[in-house]
């Protein structure tokens, strides 16, 4: 069967089997409300228990309980501390842009809902006698729309950094807007795979072509390359650079409190859902039970309400990764994040989107049955240009990497730095390039010889000199 797809307004016809979307048109608007009301529900309570098992894990991690007191476990220690921020006072600084400081982490927070609601969480069930998939929206370039959501998101954390009226948060909201930019590019060409593999951007049409195989396994890559990035869009560690507590003392929040604060970790957490669930309809079949649960009973528990469960499972596996990621690495350098992004992710990512178009185009026959003589056998086209793409991939690594290993050697081969005492001229002097501060030797008092005074005390030769001169 040939499906037509239509994207940017260029048209192709690809011979492969149709995948089919999802079917809303037993949904009246009262169902679909429901939805999108059970949706935010959904995610404020996992909000509220994630912030939990994120303590608690870091506390078990750190040799340390965690919070333990309110409730059982712990549990309400996050709906403790939420109402703790209702109650406190909400101030705004004197030189902030009053009306964009108050709407920048409500940008933050909604956005980050809104990307969820063309997420599909389940299969096709009934809802008050009809039948609804359990998501509420979906579009053909639904995977599209979700990332540029995603990035009017950000802009609640660039404005809230511009419009406090302060040093800090506009450092913060500078590095975040470096950061987007640089991360959203290899993100959205890791996602290129699954588009070619899939035939669809929409949603539910992708999770239905991983019935048979999951796309983490043919695009590992472009999964690796995904969870990298998913972390550096949401700003946390180790790639929280926009609110480094250590540089820039909180960064775009520094000058929020009360209620407004805590909106940017909802926003924050949420997006940290929104990524992981995306991450689990692209790569991991989405709602669809692992292959061996599927295979019982003729996938009785793959179908209906069960694929909320499943959906839930992966998702939460994500989210510790994010946990563990904090608990584990320290905050890299703001260049070294740079240039990690511009001089390897992304020319990495496009040559692996290269390699699969090829290898996609020879599956379905487009680069025909032509045939190269090579050494005495005959090779198709195919296999020579994807066989040299990886041959290119191989040696631009080989090339990185014996860079570095060149420069590593370089710097252990330079001489060693001069020292220099910065008190020599009386006054403190910073070291210069190739210098570095002496060494600091003991103390003065620790070498003074004690004098008897006329009292039989013992005291230092400089205080008797003082009193001399007294």
């Amino acid at each position: 069967m040939s499906l037509g797809l239509t994207a940017y307004g260029v048209a192709a016809t690809l011979p492969m089997t149709e995948n089919p979307s999802a079917d809303f048109s037993d949904t009246p608007w009262w169902v679909a409300l429901i939805k999108a009301v059970g949706i935010f529900v959904y995610l404020l309570l996992s909000t509220l228990l994630v912030i939990w098992f994120e303590r608690r894990v870091i506390g078990r991690m750190q040799q340390r309980p965690g919070p333990n007191r309110n409730g059982p476990f712990g549990l309400l220690q996050t709906l403790a501390d939420g109402m703790k921020s209702m109650l406190k006072e909400d101030i705004t600084p004197a030189n902030a842009e009053k009306l964009i400081y108050t709407l920048a982490p409500l940008i933050a927070a909604t956005m980050a809902f809104v990307s969820f609601a063309i997420i599909p969480l389940g299969g096709t069930v009934s809802m008050f006698g009809h039948e609804t998939p359990l998501q509420v929206t979906d579009v053909p370039v639904a995977v599209l729309l979700v990332l540029a959501v995603a990035s009017v998101g950000v802009y609640g954390i660039i404005l809230a950094g511009w419009s406090s009226g302060s040093t800090y948060p506009l450092l913060g909201g500078l590095r975040s807007t470096a950061q987007v930019i640089s991360y959203e590019i290899a993100m959205g060409l890791s996602l290129v795979a699954i588009f070619l593999y899939s035939g669809s951007m929409s949603t539910s049409s992708i999770v239905s072509a991983q019935s048979s195989l999951w796309y983490i396994l043919p695009a590992f890559f472009s999964f690796a390359v995904y969870v990298i990035t998913m972390v550096g869009e949401t700003n946390r560690l180790p790639f929280d650079l926009a609110e480094g507590e250590g540089e820039l003392t909180g960064g775009f929040h520094t000058e929020y409190s009360s209620m407004r604060f805590a909106m940017f970790f909802l926003g924050e957490y949420v997006n940290m859902f929104t990524v992981s669930a995306l991450a689990t309809t692209l790569f991991l079949g989405g709602w669809q039970a692992p292959p061996l649960v599927s295979a019982i009973n003729d996938n009785m528990l793959g179908g209906g309400w069960w694929g909320l469960l499943w959906f839930t499972l992966k998702l939460w596996m994500f989210m510790f990764v994010f946990v563990w990621l904090r608990g584990s690495l320290p905050r890299v350098r703001y260049d070294q994040f740079m240039r990690f992004g511009w001089k390897f992710l992304i020319p990495i990512t496009l040559a692996w989107v290269v390699a699969v178009a090829f290898i996609r185009g020879a599956q379905l026959g487009f680069l025909g049955d032509s045939k190269l003589t090579i050494a005495g056998r005959e090779l198709s086209v195919a296999t020579v240009v994807i066989v040299s793409i990886i041959a290119v991939m191989a040696l631009a690594a080989a090339w990185i990497w014996d860079d570095k290993r060149a420069a590593k050697a370089a710097a252990e081969d330079e001489a060693p730095p001069e020292e220099i005492d910065p008190f020599e001229d009386g006054y403190p002097v910073p070291p210069l390039p190739g210098q570095r501060l002496a060494e600091p030797g003991p103390r003065l008092g620790a070498t003074r010889e004690p004098v008897l005074t006329t009292a039989g005390t013992s005291r230092t030769s400089t205080a008797v000199k003082e009193e001399d001169h007294g």
